[in-house]
């Protein structure tokens, strides 16, 4: 079938995109933080925040696409492909951009003439050549070829780190991965048995205290590789111990640091995160699970009473990274809370009923989900439960610091996200190229038709967008992880929605035989729908994260 020729582009045509989104972006951030107050305002305006704080995470991929491009040119490690790849990514994101802002200028007291300053004829030209037909049916063909597997390139150290896991995860989890998801089934414990020993729990916890300290951009390797075989089955598995060491690291004794992070890193401690409640989602500071001072068969400790939910693994879990209001008073809200760890047996299946030797009782649940499988999130109920004084994470100097020690470790969890949803759509990019090419309609392969060459282009392109904004967090967090926290979240916003975006497009390219759970891509769709809820909700993320953030500056 004949093709379009495709047009000729290079990284300049991706910088002069990304010059124009700029050009756009600013003075609509400038209005806006005088229409919000400095964003103090945003809840007034909460359509106009939403949209600013998407339109600056995807300028700010666009910027990280080019970075990420730019690099690996300098370091001789790119190829004509990467460089289409990178431009169609840009020229996507500008342009969602574009229509993101568009419809505001009225809104921001701006004219049209910001919009033609920002996107002259001539840009407007480069901006339909740099996400023409032409070229997105080449970087899909590509795709196709590759039957899928878009690897961006790294240095030797992140290339054997990502190969290592691929193999571990292509042996150990894919063979299991089906069975998992449609059953409901446990985790096997030879995953987190091999994980431990291979070192993956203890990617980003220091030496000294039984970790490999690699890096976060190993992590998220690690992570994007795992969640590739299953996202419930072994992706998610290295998040909940991640965000229990950060809280350790930031603000544990240094005897629990000692005692904890290297059966953390180990894998001898699995972890549940229990900060919800069935009234209290995203309002974390208005938790209102109690924890009072007491002492039971001789032991000073706390005594924990109240409801929680969407524990994920709570059932296998050793111990509970839970937060906890220690001031009884409702009004101290972010400043009463405390985070404990509060050790448990660890239980299969789907619900368990543990009762302590001096009486207090724990009764887990797991509510059913039609994803994100294996891994079980329950609704726990507690009752008169102790946990020892050692516990409270940094014993008396962690006395109402449980909030943002929690945040800290929720910004590596939305990092580890960002990981997550970008090997999921690795996943559903590789099925699917397989799929086109083995599939026969009318006579001919339906990877010969534009169409299907046209939508693998736009899920690579995707993918790309997601990888560099991530990595970028990730290298971000490595510098300082405190000023890093918005990256992750923008990370964690955009890569999630274009993991839905990826597996909706790649199930659709299958067909009727996109629905049949025969096909992982079902599995895929599914999975894919958790991202942009867990870790902080999207609508959440935007407003009371990013667009703070953005419109404070």
């Amino acid at each position: 079938m004949a093709a379009p020729s495709v047009p000729t582009v290079s990284l300049d045509d991706a910088r002069a995109l990304l010059a124009a989104g700029d050009a756009l972006l600013e003075p609509a951030l400038e209005r806006a933080r005088e229409i919000t107050s400095g964003g103090k305002g945003i809840d007034d305006h909460q359509v106009l925040a939403e949209r600013m704080a998407y339109a600056a995470t995807e300028q700010r991929a666009a910027q990280e696409v080019i970075a990420f491009a730019d690099r690996a040119a300098a370091e001789g490690r790119s190829n004509e492909n990467q460089v289409q790849t990178a431009v169609a990514a840009v020229a996507d994101l500008v342009r969602c951009l574009r229509d993101r802002l568009e419809p505001a200028l009225d809104d921001l007291g701006l004219g049209e003439e910001v919009l033609e300053k920002a996107l002259p004829a001539d840009t407007r030209a480069r901006l339909r050549a740099c996400g023409s037909e032409a070229l997105l049916r080449e970087i899909g063909r590509h795709a196709i070829e590759a039957r899928g597997r878009i690897e961006v390139p790294l240095d030797e150290m992140l290339e054997q780190v990502r190969d290592s896991v691929r193999e571990f995860a292509e042996n150990e989890v894919v063979p299991h991965a089906e069975h998992i998801h449609r059953n409901d089934a446990d985790i096997p414990e030879a995953f987190i048995t091999k994980m431990g020993e291979l070192g993956y729990f203890g990617l980003s916890i220091p030496e000294e205290y039984g970790g490999h300290e690699m890096g976060n951009l190993a992590m998220i390797l690690t992570t994007e590789e795992l969640s590739r075989a299953s996202l419930a089955g072994a992706g998610s598995l290295i998040t909940r111990p991640e965000i229990l060491s950060k809280a350790l690291v930031a603000g544990g004794t240094e005897q629990q640091k000692q005692h904890w992070l290297p059966k953390l890193a180990s894998g001898e401690v699995m972890v549940g995160v229990s900060v919800t409640e069935p009234d209290i989602g995203s309002d974390v500071a208005g938790v209102k699970c109690r924890a009072t001072e007491g002492t039971v068969d001789g032991q000073a400790g706390w005594i924990i009473n109240g409801p929680k939910a969407w524990c994920t693994f709570a059932g296998r879990a050793d111990v509970l990274a839970l937060l906890a209001r220690t001031d009884p008073n409702p009004d101290s809200g972010a400043k009463g809370l405390s985070l404990f760890i509060a050790p448990k047996e660890s239980f299969p299946g789907h619900e368990f009923d543990y009762s302590q030797p001096g009486g207090g009782r724990m009764v887990g649940k797991a509510d059913a989900t039609p994803g994100y499988r294996g891994m079980h999130s329950f609704t726990l109920n507690l009752e008169n439960y102790f946990v020892p004084a050692d516990h409270l994470v940094g014993e008396s100097s962690g006395l109402g610091r449980g909030f943002y020690l929690q945040m800290g470790g929720f910004a590596a969890g939305r990092l580890q996200t960002g990981g997550r949803a970008s090997g999921l759509a690795q996943a559903a990019l590789e099925e699917t190229a397989k799929y086109v090419v083995d599939r026969v309609q009318f006579a001919q392969a339906i990877s010969d038709f534009g169409l299907t060459q046209y939508t693998l282009g736009r899920m690579a392109a995707k993918l790309q967008q997601a990888r560099a904004i991530t990595y970028a967090a990730a290298e971000a967090f490595d510098e300082d992880e405190r000023k890093a926290g918005p990256l992750a979240a923008q990370a964690k916003l955009l890569a999630c929605d274009i993991a839905v975006d990826v597996t909706q497009q790649g199930q659709l390219m299958h067909g009727g035989w996109g629905y049949a759970e025969e096909y992982p891509i079902s599995r895929y769709v599914v999975d894919a729908t958790v991202l942009p809820i867990f870790e902080g909700v999207k609508p959440i993320l935007e407003l009371k994260v990013v667009a703070r953030n953005l419109l404070a500056a």
